[in-house]
C-alpha cells in the first residue's frame, strides 16, 4: 500500500488579505478538470441513508452526468463527481499549530475503488463530541439520472410585465468570477454614487435570489456561491490581532481585479468577516444561512452530492462546531452581540434574539439531514438531537406570548429560590409595556424578540416568528396563532408594504438610550420599526406551511402594485410603511428576489412543501436530563405548566 501525505495548514497566509485568484483555486472551481488533479476529491454519487430524492438537472446550468461504469460519473462541462472513490482521512486540530492532514492511500500504486471515509479527530476541548466525527461517503453505483421518476419540475406560467422587469433587474445584479456567476451584488442603483458595500454579494441578501433562481431551474449560480464561500470560510479573519473561531462565514465578499504585471489582470475574491463592517461585528447569521441554502438547493434541484462532497461535509462540520461549542452560557439558545444578524445596527437585540435562535434551530434540521452517519460522526449527531430537542423546549416554553401567558406574568411573584420556580428568570411585572396590553389579540400569539435573566423583549420580529413556523420551532398551535395575529394586525405589521421588520419602534427617550441616537434608525425608519420587502418570501412560505394561501397572496398583490412603481426600493418608512426609506437604495436586489420568490413558491407548492419541516416528535422525546446517571438534576420540563406538545 502506498501513501502520500500532505500537510496543509488551514490558517496559511498568502501575501494579501484578498483570496487567491480562479487560477490558483481549482479545488473548488466546478469547471475544473480532475486530470489535472489526479488525487482530488470532490463527492462521490450516492444517497446518505436511501432519503435523498431523486436526481434533477433542469436545465443547461446544471452539470449533466452519466453512467461511466467504475462506480461513478463522468460529466459534461466539469467534473465534480469523481468517478473512482478513494479512501481518505482529514485529521484537523485546532489550536496554535493547527494543520491538516490528508493522506490517500492507493493499492498497487493505483486508486482503490473503496468508500471514501473523511475523518476529523478533534483534540482541542472545544471541539464538539468525545471523538470529533467522521463522515463516510460511499462509492455508489451506476445511475441514470436521466431517468429517475418522481421529479417535480417548475410549472410554467405566462409572466406578468412586473415579474419580466424582475427578472431583468435580477440577471443584471449578477456578480460573475472568473466567468462564472457566483452571486448577487446588494442592491444595484445607478444612481447611488456612495455604494459602500451595497456592490457586495452578502450570504444572507443572497438567499431570496438563490431560491427565486432555484424555483425557475437555474441552479448553476447557487451552487457556485455555496462553493466560493465556502472556500472563505477558511480564510484568515483578524481584528486587531484577534481572529474568531473557525469556521465563521463571511458576511459578504468582492470581486476585485488586481494587476499582476504589464498589461496583466486577475480576478479575486476579497471577502469582510465584520472586520469592515459597521460596528465590527461578526455575522453570526452567515452561516446559519448558508446551511438552509445548502439543504434547499440539494432538496430543489436533486443534486446531493455537492451536500456529500469532503470540502461542503467539512465546511459543515466546522459550522457546527462553532456553534455547539460549549460555554458560561446556562440556556440552548444562542448568545450574540447587538448587530450579528439582519439587524446589523444597534438595537437592542443583544443577548438571546428570537432572529438567531430560529435560523439555529432551522440550520441544525438541516444538518441533521445532510451530515453522514456513522461511528464517527455519532457524537455530533448527538449533540445536535440534544440541542435540538432543548432549544425547541426553551423557545416553546418561554417565548412564547399571548393573553394566557401576561396574565401569567402580569402575576409573577419575584426572587423565587427553587427548582420548581414558576418565574425562572426572575422577571418583574412591570416590565410588560402598556401597548402591549390592548394590541394582543384574543385569539393570536407570538415569539417574544429576546428572553434574558430580569429581561424580556416583548417587541414582534417578524423573521423570527417566520421562521419558527417554517422549521416548526413553534408547536402547531403556536404557528398557526402566529398567523392569526399577523392577520389580526395587518394594519400594524403590514400597512401598505408588507412587513414590519419588528413592532413597535423605539420612540424618544427609548430610541435615545437604546439606539444611542441613530439616525438611521429613527422611529419607525429602517431597523427600528421600518417595512421590508424583502421578508415577503419568508411570509409565503410560512403561510404556504400552515395553509393560508390567501394570505400569501393578499400581501404579494400589495407589494405587487407598489415596487415597480417606487423602484423596488431596500425598505419604506413610517408606522404602515406608506414612504421609501429616507436612506433606501432603489433597485434592491433581495427585494426584486424575495418579491419574485414568493410568486414562484404560490405557482409551485409541491416544491415550497421542501423548504419547511413538520413537527418532528422524536426531538421531543430526547431529554438530557434523562440521560444523565446523576439523581441531582431535576429536569425543568416536567416543573413547567405549558402543554409544549399541542
Amino acid at each position: 500500500m502506498n501513501t502520500i501525505r500532505f500537510l496543509i495548514k488551514p490558517t496559511m497566509k498568502p501575501t494579501s488579505k484578498i483570496l487567491s485568484s480562479c487560477r490558483n483555486s481549482q479545488f473548488f472551481n466546478p469547471n475544473s478538470q480532475t486530470k489535472a488533479h489526479p488525487f482530488r476529491v470532490l463527492a462521490s454519487p450516492r444517497f446518505i441513508h436511501n432519503t435523498h430524492m431523486a436526481f434533477r438537472f433542469p436545465s443547461s446550468g446544471f452539470y449533466q452526468s452519466k453512467p461511466n461504469g467504475i462506480g461513478g460519473f463522468s460529466n459534461g462541462r466539469g467534473s465534480y463527481i469523481v468517478s473512482r472513490v478513494l479512501s481518505t482521512s482529514v485529521e484537523t486540530r485546532v489550536n496554535e499549530n493547527s494543520f491538516e492532514r490528508i493522506y490517500v492511500q492507493g493499492n498497487n500504486g493505483g486508486m482503490i475503488v473503496k468508500p471514501l471515509v473523511v475523518e476529523r479527530i478533534d483534540k482541542d476541548e472545544n471541539m464538539v463530541g468525545e471523538e470529533g466525527s467522521r463522515i463516510e461517503v460511499d462509492g455508489g453505483g451506476d445511475v441514470n439520472l436521466r431517468n429517475l421518476e418522481g421529479l417535480i419540475e417548475p410549472k410554467v406560467v405566462e409572466e406578468s410585465e412586473v415579474e419580466k422587469e424582475a427578472w431583468r433587474l435580477l440577471r443584471e445584479a449578477v456578480v460573475y468570477y472568473c466567468g462564472s456567476p457566483v452571486g448577487t451584488v446588494a442592491a444595484n442603483d445607478p444612481g447611488d454614487k456612495q455604494p459602500l458595500n451595497y456592490d457586495q454579494v452578502f450570504i444572507r441578501d443572497f438567499v431570496p435570489s438563490a431560491l427565486a433562481f432555484l424555483l425557475k431551474g437555474e441552479g448553476e449560480i447557487v451552487r457556485n456561491f455555496l462553493l466560493h464561500t465556502l472556500q472563505l470560510q477558511s480564510w484568515e479573519k483578524t481584528v486587531d490581532c484577534y481572529s474568531p473561531g473557525q469556521g465563521l462565514m463571511p458576511a459578504s465578499f468582492k470581486v476585485r481585479t488586481v494587476p499582476l504585471d504589464e498589461n496583466k489582470y486577475e480576478e479575486v475574491l476579497d471577502p469582510d468577516f465584520g472586520e469592515s463592517a459597521i460596528g465590527r461585528v461578526a455575522p453570526v447569521d452567515s452561516g446559519l444561512w448558508w446551511i438552509i441554502l445548502l439543504r434547499a438547493y440539494g432538496k430543489l434541484t436533486g443534486d446531493y452530492a455537492l451536500q456529500e462532497r469532503v470540502d461542503v461535509q467539512t465546511g459543515l462540520k466546522m459550522i457546527l462546531n462553532l456553534c455547539l461549542t460549549d460555554g458560561f452560557d446556562m440556556f440552548p439558545s444562542l448568545l450574540v452581540t447587538d448587530g450579528s444578524c439582519m439587524i446589523d445596527r444597534r438595537m437592542g437585540i443583544h443577548g438571546h434574539p428570537l432572529e438567531i435562535q430560529a435560523l439555529f434551530y432551522s440550520a441544525l434540521r438541516c444538518s441533521r439531514e445532510m451530515l453522514a452517519v456513522n461511528d464517527g460522526s455519532k457524537n455530533l449527531v448527538r449533540a445536535i438531537n440534544n440541542r435540538l430537542s432543548a432549544l425547541s423546549f426553551h423557545i416553546r416554553e418561554y417565548y412564547w406570548v399571548d393573553m394566557k401567558k401576561i396574565n401569567e406574568i402580569y402575576r409573577y411573584k419575584t426572587e423565587e429560590y427553587s427548582m420548581d420556580a414558576t418565574n425562572k428568570f426572575n422577571i418583574y411585572p412591570e416590565q410588560i409595556p402598556s401597548w402591549l396590553m390592548d394590541w394582543i389579540p384574543e385569539e393570536g400569539g407570538y415569539m417574544m424578540g429576546n428572553l434574558q435573566p430580569a429581561h424580556m423583549d416583548f417587541r414582534f420580529f417578524t423573521l423570527g416568528n417566520l421562521w419558527s413556523i417554517v422549521s416548526s420551532l413553534g408547536t402547531p398551535r403556536q404557528n398557526t396563532a402566529m398567523l392569526n395575529l399577523i392577520e389580526a394586525k395587518w394594519d400594524d405589521l403590514v400597512g401598505h408594504m408588507p412587513l414590519k421588520i419588528c413592532y413597535p419602534a423605539f420612540e424618544f427617550e427609548e430610541w435615545r438610550i437604546i439606539t444611542g441616537s441613530d439616525p438611521k434608525n429613527t422611529p419607525w425608519s429602517y431597523h427600528n420599526g421600518g417595512s421590508w420587502p424583502t421578508l415577503l418570501w419568508q411570509f409565503t412560505l410560512a403561510c404556504m406551511k400552515m395553509g393560508r394561501f390567501e394570505l400569501a397572496q393578499k400581501a404579494v398583490d400589495l407589494a405587487e402594485k407598489r415596487l415597480p412603481v417606487d423602484h423596488w426600493p431596500e425598505y419604506y418608512d413610517t408606522r404602515t410603511g406608506r414612504f421609501i426609506g429616507k436612506q433606501a437604495r432603489h433597485f434592491q436586489t433581495w427585494t426584486v428576489a424575495g418579491f419574485l420568490a414568493s410568486k414562484l413558491l404560490l405557482q409551485n407548492p409541491e416544491m415550497a412543501s421542501m423548504l419547511f419541516w413538520e413537527e418532528d416528535y422524536e426531538l421531543l422525546e430526547i431529554c438530557v436530563c434523562a440521560l444523565s446517571k446523576s439523581g441531582r438534576k431535576k429536569c425543568s420540563r416536567f416543573a413547567a405548566k405549558s402543554q409544549i406538545l399541542v
